[in-house]
């Protein structure tokens, strides 16, 4: 393995660089986009359970923004709820746009890296075959090891190139995915919250028990 990576020139340093920086940010994401942590699918129920039992003081609002992403976002919206219903989606707004932000972290990041490893592995190759190229004028074709070498260059680039930029995109898409499908759900509960608390809909009934069961 070291062999190869020595046969591939300087530009292996690079590419090997912006794979371990992939690999980084990769797992970082994965380990933080977790969708229990950043917006539990039962935390909105705890909330109508701590309304219908009148235990939502400022001691739940504080637990409630220490939670989750999600449990900031609505806990703005609860902190400003006598405001009106415009002021109250406007601070939802505001602290969504920051958690999302949050989320987003390092994407555009990793984003590049797969864009840009391909061509790194290019440019590899195009040095490698520059470098074949001039010992043919300066020794002819005679010499098979030294045009080898060349090419070997011009390949190993290309390929770790690839190697680094596929997963790097698969990884990319899945995370963007995820914080696209977290962002939606967290949306949806932000509506709910909204409407319940401005009497555009009710709160149902099993809601709430799940949200006694949850507290059990």
């Amino acid at each position: 393995m070291l062999e190869i990576i020595q046969s591939g020139g300087w530009m292996m340093v690079p590419i090997i660089l912006t794979s371990v920086l992939a690999f980084g940010i990769s797992v970082e994401r994965f380990w933080t986009l977790r969708s229990e942590q950043i917006a539990p699918p039962d935390l909105l129920a705890r909330v109508w359970g701590w309304m219908k039992d009148k235990k939502l003081d400022s001691d739940r609002i504080r637990e409630l923004q220490d939670s989750s992403p999600l449990g900031r976002v609505l806990a703005a919206g609860l902190v400003n709820s006598r405001h009106g219903r415009q002021i109250m989606k406007e601070s939802i707004e505001e602290v969504a746009s920051h958690e999302i932000h949050e989320m987003e972290r390092f994407l555009s990041a990793l984003g590049t890296i797969a864009a840009v490893a391909p061509l790194m592995g290019l440019l590899g190759t195009v040095i490698g075959m520059i470098s074949v190229f001039s010992e043919i004028m300066i020794q002819g074709t005679g010499q098979a090891a030294v045009l080898a070498g060349g090419i070997s260059e011009a390949l190993v680039t290309t390929a770790a190139g690839l190697i680094i930029a596929i997963p790097a995109l698969i990884c990319y898409r899945t995370l963007q995915r995820r914080v696209d499908e977290i962002v939606v759900f967290m949306e949806q509960e932000a509506i709910k919250l909204v409407d319940v608390l401005h009497g555009d809909r009710e709160v149902v009934d099993n809601t709430v028990d799940k949200a006694k069961a949850s507290k059990k």
